[in-house]
């Protein structure tokens, strides 16, 4: 989990537990219990929890600017703070951090954000503002992360060279024995560093003493004697500086360099027969380790002083050959970064993977370059830079996304304009013809039959269409009768149209008030959508006037986002450019430093062999042999880095 993420965490998630755990015991090191009220600010939740955290701030600002988050104000505030330290803006991550946490938040809250937030000033080399968070805790920490807080002080101080603060705060310090080795060795760092070396060399050799299994306190071990081994080296001390490297591990990281000083302070002892022994050692390893470079010559050179010329002529011959082929691969490896293919090669697929400014490079890749660059990539600046780079390639990929979303947009637009064209005769055809109109005059002119029908107690006309036909054929036949001349035929038939036209009766009347009521339910039905036509007809009347309006102010909107999508695209190319050019040149940089190096190794080489066949030939003819060629210039110590 990254350190922004441990941030945000620690703000955030204690926020949006259930409002029924808001009945237990306040925690003062976390935020009240509270509900996610926003829809909005639930939205940007998501987004940050599904790792999105770029998403994440996109909509934040989005619904900030718009006003949807109005219950969650101060956690927005607090949420933005952390995407932006996750994605590497820091400045503005700090301007947030000053500004909300105050004494509103929980003081175990404050305190982990502002410890937080100086590791990442530290990690960026701010070491001024890492010491100001750091300054704004209050109270203690966790025993752990306390420690780590000293020491992140500690470090902070070194940095911008004030050993004696340093070494006053950690004579102070007491803390578990882990922690205790690392002040132990910080200390004796800055008592070196302050030019006093009587004082450091009880504390390291307390280090480099100790009696571990642990991997981590090994190598902090093997630090300790190293950064002791090298004081001592350059202070003449050359019997001190042989005890300390000694105890170094041959298969620890410090190895290389132990061995090479090892020897060194045994060739100053003039004990050049052991000298031999680590820079024989030394001289089987990887000839891209500089101690491994300067081994090359440090071997021939003890045989020179042991008088064994021919073999000193040999190892030397040998340094030559192989500076000139290693040289030669560093020249074929600063082509191939000139040609730009070093991002590509370093970043290759993840390129635009991932961004953030916690990502790091883990593998490299199988190319020329690649076995130069360790000690490149070790580098913070470089880091900071290639992290940089893939966090511009990601917005580049971002933007032109949008700038494809511009398009679309516009083709909508283009469609909507297209289609509202079709449809506006049609709708200013039925807008003229005022359908409207007739149809309320026809709902008029049907209540005014149904109030003459129940008005006249007309049961037939609400029948059902065969009761209708019935009656209108009983009414045929009784107007057919009536033109019949009397008689008993007459009467019979009277009687039963007059039976039947009864039975119809007695049914329509009894069904006559439900038939009524149906009718009434039917017209205000009617008048419902009447009522919702005329709705429609007000907002097609106001559309027929805006939508041109409406195109036509997205249209402009549209093209002023896309122009300056283009623009932002044109400023990240040439940023891009840049930040690659910068890389690459602290790759050459690197690599001419390491060329350089071998040119200079093979200049003393040239020297070096000249000198022993000058001698040769003097002897041969009996010449007093010139002095002996000076010895390689040992490699500097290393500066004892803190952690």
């Amino acid at each position: 989990m990254s350190r922004a993420r441990q941030i945000l965490l620690a703000l955030l998630t204690s926020a949006l537990l259930p409002a029924a755990q808001a009945a237990h015991k306040p925690d003062p090191d976390k935020l009240p219990s509270e509900r996610v009220q926003d829809l909005h600010y639930g939205e940007v939740l998501f987004q940050f929890y599904s790792g999105e955290e770029f998403q994440a701030l996109t909509e934040l600002m989005a619904f900030e600017e718009w006003r949807r988050m109005p219950h969650h104000e101060h956690d927005a505030d607090l949420l933005a703070g952390g995407l932006y330290l996750e994605l590497g803006m820091h400045n503005e991550a700090g301007v947030r951090f000053e500004r909300l946490l105050t004494a509103d938040v929980p003081v175990g809250v404050r305190n982990r954000a502002w410890f937080y937030l100086a590791k990442i000033w530290y990690e960026r080399g701010y070491y001024d503002r890492a010491e100001q968070a750091i300054g704004h805790i209050q109270g203690q920490l966790t025993p752990e992360l306390d420690a780590e807080r000293v020491h992140l002080l500690v470090n902070s101080m070194m940095r911008q060279q004030r050993f004696d603060d340093a070494i006053a705060l950690l004579r102070s310090y007491h803390g578990s024995s882990v922690w205790m080795a690392y002040a132990g060795f910080n200390l004796g760092v800055a008592l070196v560093r302050a030019n006093r070396l009587d004082e450091a060399d009880p504390i390291l050799t307390s280090v480099g003493t100790l009696n571990t299994t642990n991997e981590e306190l090994l190598n902090l071990r093997d630090k300790a004697n190293l950064a002791l081994g090298f004081a001592h080296l350059q202070a003449d001390h050359n019997e001190q500086a042989r005890v300390a490297l000694e105890r170094v591990r041959l298969n620890g990281p410090y190895s290389s360099r132990a061995l090479l000083g090892d020897g060194w302070a045994r060739a100053a002892l003039g004990d050049y027969r052991g000298a031999l022994a680590p820079w024989l050692e030394l001289r089987n390893r990887n000839l891209l380790d500089a101690a491994v470079q300067e081994s090359y010559l440090a071997v021939p050179y003890a045989y020179g002083k042991l008088n064994a010329g021919a073999q000193s002529a040999e190892y030397y011959e040998s340094a030559l050959h192989s500076y000139a082929d290693e040289s030669g691969q560093l020249d074929t490896a600063i082509e191939h970064i000139r040609q730009g293919h070093m991002l590509d090669d370093l970043l290759g697929e993840d390129k635009d993977a991932r961004y953030g400014w916690f990502w790091q490079l883990k593998a490299l890749p199988d190319s020329p370059q690649s076995r130069y660059l360790y000690t490149v990539l070790a580098d913070n600046d470089f880091q900071s830079g290639l992290k940089n780079y893939r966090d511009l390639a990601y917005l580049a990929g971002t933007l032109r996304h949008w700038d494809d979303s511009m398009d679309a947009f516009a083709a909508m637009i283009d469609t909507r304009q297209r289609a509202y064209a079709e449809r506006l005769p049609r709708a200013d055809a039925l807008l003229a013809a005022d359908e409207q109109s007739k149809l309320r005059d026809e709902r008029a002119s049907v209540a005014t039959q149904l109030d003459a029908v129940e008005t006249g107690n007309d049961v037939a006309a609400l029948g059902t269409p065969t009761e209708r036909d019935q009656w209108a054929h009983i009414t045929r036949l009784e107007e057919q009768l009536a033109a019949v001349p009397p008689g008993p035929d007459r009467d019979e038939t009277r009687d039963k149209l007059r039976l039947i036209k009864g039975v119809l009766y007695w049914r329509l009347d009894a069904d006559f008030k439900a038939r009524s009521y149906q009718e009434h339910r039917a017209l205000r039905e009617l008048d419902a959508a009447l009522e919702e036509l005329q709705g429609r007809w007000v907002r097609l009347q106001q559309a027929r006037g805006a939508v041109l309006n409406d195109t036509g102010e997205f249209s402009d909107r549209i093209a002023a986002l896309a122009a300056r999508v283009r623009a932002m695209r044109e400023r990240l190319s040439q940023a891009s450019g840049l930040q690659n050019q910068y890389l690459e040149d602290v790759a050459v940089s690197e690599l001419d430093a390491q060329k350089q190096r071998l040119d200079a190794y093979a200049l003393q080489a040239r020297f070096a062999l000249a000198d022993i066949y000058d001698r040769g030939a003097d002897e041969s003819s009996g010449a007093a042999p010139p002095a002996a060629a000076p010895a390689p210039a040992p490699a500097p110590a290393p500066a004892p880095e803190a952690r």
